[in-house]
């Protein structure tokens, strides 16, 4: 199991229909980044300047200070600086994320994170702004963690299928619904502790994940504009092959029995290859009832 885990994240951006695993394995190269980082400047007595290059990552809360360096909305869902802060952060994104996967696919999960941080953190921006028990520290304020999306799939997922259940430690079968109600409930109690700024990101995330679902069952894929920046910048990205063109003249011979066959063989592998990438897209639920029929088909034969 662990072998497998580790080599999709060794291979996430080799691979296509896998967002769950990019995200995990961005999340986890920029906390080792950061701790080497840490670790090497600490020794030199240049804490002060992880400090400042860290900030640069983090979600300021006053829009004076956000406003010269307004990529942190992106950046600070992918930032952490403790291990237990990360690694609970990933085991639930996870967990939870394997059954987003399943029923939206990689596209519409990788939406729902994104779409949760920045939930998460506009709304932490605005009660910073607008609560007065915060009007002495908005200025200094400053965020991290993936928490605000990792609660929007979270959510997500208990919204989708409320009674599936989880094997806890002690607890036996939970359904996540429960799960899920628990963390917000805590999220609440906390969003005037003393990480209110984390607390209320993990409202704004989960409230987020709910409305996500429900916009989704009605038709309207509140992700697309998401998804439309995702793919320009794959495009960007990716490697273009070389193409060489070469020029031959026809042949005009034809074997009717042998190519007709092999024509068949071809078009039945594409529909199968294609059927394939939209499950890894979008769901097994996505699939049309001729589709379902064909892929079953193709698995008996074969």
């Amino acid at each position: 199991m662990y072998a497998g885990f580790w080599d999709q994240i060794k291979n996430a951006f080799n691979q296509n229909g896998n967002s769950l695993y990019k995200i995990l394995a961005i999340n986890l190269l920029v906390y080792f980044v950061l701790l080497v980082a840490w670790v090497f400047m600490s020794l030199a007595g240049l804490e002060s300047v992880y400090n400042a290059m860290r900030s640069y990552l983090m979600m300021p809360a006053a829009p004076e200070y956000f406003i010269t360096q307004p990529w942190t909305i992106f950046t600070y869902m992918f930032t952490h600086d403790r291990f237990f802060h990360i690694l609970f952060n990933m085991l639930f994104l996870y967990w939870f994320g394997l059954l987003v996967m399943e029923y939206l696919g990689s596209r519409k999960f990788a939406n729902l994170y994104i779409l949760g941080g920045l939930a998460g953190g506009l709304f932490y921006m605005l009660i910073y702004n607008i609560a007065p028990l915060f009007s002495d520290v908005v200025h200094r304020s400053l965020m991290l963690g993936a928490s605000a999306g990792v609660y929007a799939i979270v959510v997500a997922a208990a919204t989708l299928s409320p009674n599936t259940s989880f094997r806890l430690l002690l607890l036996g079968n939970v359904k996540i619904k429960y799960i899920a109600i628990f963390y917000v409930l805590v999220a609440f109690a906390n969003s005037a502790g003393s990480n209110a700024g984390g607390e209320l990101a993990h409202l704004g995330g989960a409230a987020l994940g709910y409305f996500y679902v429900v916009q989704l069952r009605n038709g309207r894929d509140l992700g697309v504009p998401v998804q439309v920046v995702g793919q320009f910048f794959e495009k960007l990205f990716s490697k273009k092959s070389k193409v060489k063109v070469t020029y031959r003249k026809k042949s005009y011979e034809y074997k009717s029995e042998p190519l007709s066959k092999s024509r068949g063989e071809l078009t039945s592998q594409e529909e199968i290859d294609r059927i394939l990438d939209k499950i890894a897209d979008k769901g097994y639920d996505s699939l049309s009832k001729e589709e379902k029929r064909k892929l079953f088909e193709f698995s008996n034969k074969a």
